[in-house]
């Protein structure tokens, strides 16, 4: 089974718009497949200097200075955007990509950020993601010179010209969380791929095993779901480099290697190896230090050989 790999930021930490613009170019020039931002609006620990940068804007100028990279996020939250201003935004910047957007959406769960920056965070938020995915999907779905109309528990479109429609024929949406019922079933139901957020690596199999139960219960075959782990990465060419790209993101070696793709060439390829065997065919490589674009350079250029197949 092929693995792809995916570079996976978190901007909200401390980044501008350049700083991703470098990294998401260092994304195609290395072969890496998919360049994925995470949408936040505040940092998690640290001052987040010099302030966050809203992830779709971002993803729109990124999808006019590159050309073959895909473009996501991991994940928009439902709580941040109506779900119909949502359809437009993620299907103008798939037009404006070329047909290169894929839309990774979830529940929320950050309280801090809503109530910096004034946005509802409703304590049950599984219904507002749920009816989110429908609109989603069926705005985009909806014929062209076809109107679309909801009417839910929390959204109410009426007679909408579900317009935009994006330049691919379908936008991949991937849904993830750790809920053994709701989320799998939601994922077999809108998503088309299932995504494990920093797993346990032994946790994954019997993971994998209740969405493939989930898609079953609908009557969708499961080989129609791709499976996808983010992992933190850092990784050195020997035991020195990798040490100090750990204390450059305020980690122990340690716990890195126990959780994330880390330590030497040998062991990230290892590591790797060991998620395509548990059943997992793509990899969100979590880069937190945005400046160290030879970090990129040398899982290109040593580590995914060792895997056997390019990662695109």
């Amino acid at each position: 089974m092929t693995l792809d790999l995916r570079i996976f930021t978190e901007p909200q930490q401390g980044a501008s718009y350049d700083d991703q613009l470098a990294v998401a170019k260092a994304t195609e020039t290395l072969g890496f497949s998919a360049f994925f931002r995470s949408d936040h609006y505040l940092a998690m620990g640290g001052d987040g200097l010099p302030g966050p940068t809203d992830a779709w804007t971002t993803l729109a100028g990124l999808a006019r200075e590159t050309s073959t990279v895909r473009l996501g996020t991991l994940v928009s939250s439902a709580t941040f955007r109506h779900p119909g201003v949502l359809a437009i935004q993620v299907a103008q910047v798939d037009q404006m990509s070329g047909g290169r957007v894929e839309l990774g959406l979830g529940a929320g769960w950050f309280e801090t950020e809503h109530t910096a920056y004034g946005i509802p965070f409703p304590a049950k938020r599984f219904g507002l993601l749920e009816e989110q995915l429908e609109v989603l999907t069926g705005l985009w779905g909806t014929p062209v010179g076809s109107t679309y109309s909801f009417q839910g528990e929390h959204y109410t479109l009426t007679d909408s010209p579900a317009l935009p429609k994006p330049a691919q024929a379908k936008i991949p949406v991937i849904v993830g969380g750790g809920g053994p019922k709701r989320t799998p079933a939601l994922a077999a139901r809108f998503a088309d791929e299932f995504n494990l957020a920093f797993p346990e690596i032994d946790s994954i199999p019997a993971r994998l095993d209740v969405i493939r139960a989930a898609c079953k219960d609908v009557g969708r075959d499961p080989e129609t779901l791709t499976f996808s782990a983010a992992l933190v990465l850092a990784v050195g060419s020997d035991e020195a480099e990798f040490a100090r790209r750990a204390a450059a993101i305020g980690r122990e070696p340690a716990e890195l290697r126990e959780h994330g793709v880390a330590g030497t060439v040998a062991e990230a390829a290892d590591r790797l190896a060991a998620l395509r065997d548990a059943g997992i065919s793509r990899v969100y490589l979590q880069v937190l230090d945005l400046q160290d674009l030879d970090h990129l350079d040398l899982v290109a250029r040593e580590v995914r050989p060792q895997l056997g197949e390019a990662s695109a």
